[in-house]
């Protein structure tokens, strides 16, 4: 009918037919006018042909698709649009390659109001992923579905000196940690490379400093306190249900919402660091020395160089006279970097000249400098990036197998000979061993070491198309490095870095090599019994670790 309206309306708009102006009594259209009455009779059989092919097509419709039995007693309702949300939360990790919008954010101020909102989503089996700070590469924490963050829950709840423990809510940030503790002499045993991570997510995901003494951070915690959906509030340690504590300290936020932690720490210490550039014949030689009489070391390979830069920091026994000839306070090379990068980012030929001048910048650099241990492990990263870490077994202290260097090695090769465009550095850090099984550097054996590099290339653009054309290279480069290098040398990937694929058949080969590294059957029954309707889950964990009804 509307459309038979429209038409009629259509018609009575054209102009009307009129006489030629120059030759009277001649009509412009040689065509003979029809009576009124016959067009009145044609119009009125074109619009009951109209309705009745209405009519016709509702009741196919209506047999054809037939209600349910129950649907046809009930109330009739006018259709309304969804509601806008009120508030929507654009959440991003902290290198922009990651971002969900989600209408669900919440952020208690208390343990009661965390069991209050658990306790609801659970009821209700809607998701709130734990999310920390929001800084692993990878989004692990994100979710769109909803997400629960414990920031406002940053309190030092108590400081044992005499045991050098400290028990905090989960959401305080690293920083604020070791500023509140200081005053007590004390310190965390190791830093990663930033300090703005929560604790809950700094442990959550396995996150490392680096010293071949020195384990992953989850392995400070003495016990936890872990909000779960199915079994409330729950503390577990390496006497409360320790099979579950080990479990959770590296639990990727699936097996409850930690709320509390308790840590072990060690006495506030001062630290000399020391930089020197060197290369991978003279490193080879002093690799085993370096690694057992530093409390510190990390390599900064520079591509298509033969540049190393070593890193390392010992307890300060003496007083050191630092190199002043250059204020390395006062540099600020990874801003230069990445403004020399963005000019053509993706030119073999340019990155070389730029890791060159980076070479060159790092010699100008070498020489002392002390501070305490909280201010100086740290490391600046750069700018935006996309960053892939992988963990793997490196021999021991008094006999490493040199498998770390040899990768590096063979790392280095693959770059050169496939003109990858990569960036300064690759970074080569070391820890010991983690009991935790879920942490890529979990072993039994006490004595064993793992190195963990990293590779990089960064987004120094906002440019979108010239950050997608980055991204492609990256994930190149990355399953470059998969395919040619992990399995050979027994290598997995950072949790808060790993990125699942989109290809099924490479996703079934990852899930399948999870299950070869980690007990994924302990952790999904773990799930089940403490989140049986997956509330703290996200996209992300369950294509890692499917239930094996869905595999």
């Amino acid at each position: 009918m509307q459309r038979a309206l429209t038409l009629k309306r259509t018609l009575q708009s054209l102009p009307r037919i009129t006489k030629h102006p120059l030759i009277p009594g001649r009509a412009f259209c040689n065509a003979s006018t029809p009576s009124p009455s016959t067009a009145s009779a044609s119009e009125l059989r074109k619009y009951m042909g109209y309705t009745a092919l209405v009519l016709f097509c509702g009741a196919a419709t209506y047999y054809s698709f037939p209600f349910p039995e129950d649907a046809k007693h009930k109330k009739a309702q006018i259709f309304r649009y969804a509601p806008l949300p009120e508030e929507l939360h654009t959440v991003s990790n902290w290198s922009g390659t990651h971002e969900v919008q989600t209408r669900v954010f919440h952020q208690p101020e208390t343990l009661e109001e965390l069991e209050k909102v658990v306790k609801e989503a659970n009821a209700r089996k809607y998701r709130i992923r734990p999310v920390g700070s929001g800084l692993s590469p990878n989004g692990i924490g994100l979710s769109r579905a909803g997400m629960v963050n414990l920031a406002l829950m940053d309190e030092v709840l108590e400081v044992d000196k005499e045991k050098k423990r400290v028990r905090v809510q989960a959401g305080i940030r690293v920083q604020q940690l070791v500023d509140g503790i200081k005053d007590h002499c004390l310190t965390l045993q190791n830093f990663a490379s930033i300090r703005e991570q929560q604790i809950g997510g700094i442990l959550q995901v396995g996150a490392h400093g680096t010293g071949a003494r020195l384990p992953p951070i989850d392995e400070q915690v003495i016990s936890m306190k872990l909000v779960t959906p199915a079994k409330g509030t729950i503390e577990v340690s390496k006497v409360k249900d320790p099979e579950l504590f080990y479990l959770a300290r590296c639990g990727l936020g699936g097996l409850g919402v930690v709320a509390e932690v308790t840590l072990q720490c060690v006495e506030r210490q001062e630290l000399v660091e020391h930089t020197t550039v060197s290369n991978m014949e003279e490193i080879k030689k002093n690799h085993k020395k370096l690694l057992s009489e530093n409390k510190h070391v990390k390599y900064l390979y520079i591509p298509y160089t033969d540049t190393v830069v070593i890193v390392t920091d010992c307890l300060r026994k003496y007083r050191v006279v630092p190199d002043n000839s250059v204020d390395v306070d006062e540099l600020s090379f990874t801003e230069l970097r990445d403004k020399l990068i963005a000019l053509n980012p993706l030119n073999k030929d340019h990155i070389v000249k730029v890791n060159q001048a980076e070479a060159e910048f790092w010699r100008k650099s070498e020489g002392y400098r002390v501070g305490w241990s909280d201010e100086i492990l740290g490391f600046d990263c750069g700018g935006q990036q996309w960053v892939s870490e992988t963990c793997f077994p490196a021999g021991t202290i008094a006999k490493p197998s040199m498998k770390d260097l040899e990768y590096i090695e063979d790392l280095k090769q693959l770059i050169e000979k496939e003109e990858i465009p990569a960036p300064a550095p690759i970074e080569q850090r070391w820890t010991a061993s983690s009991k935790s099984p879920m942490s890529p550097a979990s072993s039994l054996k006490e004595d064993n070491i793992f190195s963990w590099v990293g590779i990089i290339m960064y987004l120094p653009t906002t440019d979108a198309r010239q950050r997608k054309d980055i991204t492609e290279e990256f994930f190149h480069y990355r399953h470059l490095t998969q395919t040619r290098l992990w399995d050979t040398y027994s290598s997995y990937e950072h949790w808060a870095k790993i990125e699942v694929p989109k290809d099924k058949e490479q996703l079934t080969a990852l899930q399948a090599r999870l299950r070869k590294r980690f007990p994924v059957d302990a952790y999904n029954k773990a799930r089940s019994e403490l989140d049986p309707n997956r509330i703290l889950s996200n996209v992300k964990l369950e294509k890692l670790f499917p239930s094996s009804d869905t595999i």
